[in-house]
């Protein structure tokens, strides 16, 4: 993992220097986002690029009718397997691009970005993007903070150790072996997802678009099942879809994870400005060009979450600016391989489930709590 570290010449965040009023330091780490932002704007890197995206969906398209094709031509063979491995992959690309959407990044028009969203979440991935939104704007707004950021909320994985020390019983022991659990329950996450959208549509008493989101999610959720079904049959068609689901939702929640879990938690009480609790509570993956594509842009993280309307393409454009206005600010900007990320959750999960790991010792409290 590779960080970038205060200059040599920058007052240690813990010394004994002179500090600024808490009002004063408010109104410098402000300015300091506004002065990146001009930055970032600067280089051109905000406006939209609708052609990548559309080359994107176009690609998207074509490969899932080559899909459907190989579905209903190879018959009744252990080699459909393989295909439902595509399926997989199609659609949490597909989740990519409507991630993307939702986020204002492919078009100018609100309304275009909100109905590509929708469709591509709704028919081709089987998501309510209303839901969706709720959540994860949630998330952007106060990322690992606990109490206020959903991802970190109680569930069946724990991520605040205060939660781990009150479960018991077989709930108890899955936290003490969470993080070795973490990835085979992820195969689980398409159903969650799928059952969201499904409870979102019945239960949710203000949703925009009801019958057109539920009709969506009917086609997609029981009509490709029935095709599936009318293609292989019971046995095979079971297999089919439970490696679909599985692929889903590992490849799906094995790129969101790596983005924040592991890193800093923010007490619910502490004061942090937008910059640092973005920069700070997010983790980059290194890898090229290929980890981006892999990824959907997921992998430079501390820029979306800096920049959420940017489009993802032009993430990789904005590193080498926010890294070295980080680094003359004395910010940590985390980053590591896709592998490490990993490694990092699983020692993380392990150590949250025996309520070992203080979300309290972490750079935000040394550096930012006013004193």
């Amino acid at each position: 993992m590779t960080t970038t570290a205060p200059p040599p010449t920058a007052a240690p965040a813990t010394g004994t220097a002179p500090r600024p009023s808490t009002h004063a330091r408010g109104n410098l780490q402000t300015r300091d986002y506004f002065e990146l932002s001009e930055k970032v704007k600067a280089a051109g890197l905000m406006g939209r690029d609708v052609g990548t995206y559309m080359v994107r969906t176009a690609l998207l398209v074509l490969a899932l009718a080559g899909a459907v094709t190989l579905l209903l031509t190879l018959g009744q063979t252990w080699w459909q397997l393989a295909v439902a491995v595509l399926f997989g992959i199609l659609f949490t690309q597909a989740a990519f691009l409507g991630h993307d959407a939702a986020h204002q990044q492919v078009f100018a028009s609100g309304k275009r970005n909100q109905w590509f969203s929708r469709v591509l979440g709704a028919l081709v991935v089987g998501l309510s993007i209303s839901w969706w939104n709720r959540k994860h704007n949630k998330h952007h707004a106060h990322p690992n903070t606990i109490g206020r950021d959903g991802d970190i909320s109680g569930g069946v994985l724990v991520f605040v150790p205060e939660e781990a020390a009150e479960r018991t019983g077989f709930m108890g022991w899955l936290s003490r072996h969470q993080g070795w659990m973490f990835f085979p329950m992820l195969s689980l996450f398409a159903f969650v997802l799928h059952y969201e959208a499904i409870s979102s549509v019945l239960t949710e008493k203000k949703l925009k678009h009801r019958r057109l989101e539920g009709a969506l999610l009917a086609v997609r959720l029981i009509g490709f099942p029935v095709l599936v079904f009318s293609v292989l049959g019971l046995g095979m068609g079971l297999a089919f879809l439970a490696v679909q689901f599985a692929v889903f939702g590992i490849y799906m929640g094995g790129s969101f994870a790596p983005n924040h879990k592991g890193m800093p938690l923010i007490p619910k009480d502490l004061e942090v400005d937008f910059l640092r609790r973005q920069v700070l509570t997010s983790r980059n993956i290194t890898g090229g060009r290929a980890m981006n594509w892999a990824m959907g842009g997921l992998d430079l993280q501390i820029e979306h979450h800096l920049f959420p309307r940017m489009p993802s393409g032009h993430l990789r454009k904005v590193r080498p600016i926010v890294k070295k206005f980080c680094a003359e600010r004395g910010i940590t900007y985390t980053e590591t391989n896709l592998i490490s990320s990993y490694s990092i959750i699983v020692r993380y999960l392990n150590q949250v489930g025996l309520a070992h790991a203080d979300p309290m010792e972490c750079p935000l409290v040394t550096q930012l709590r006013p004193r």
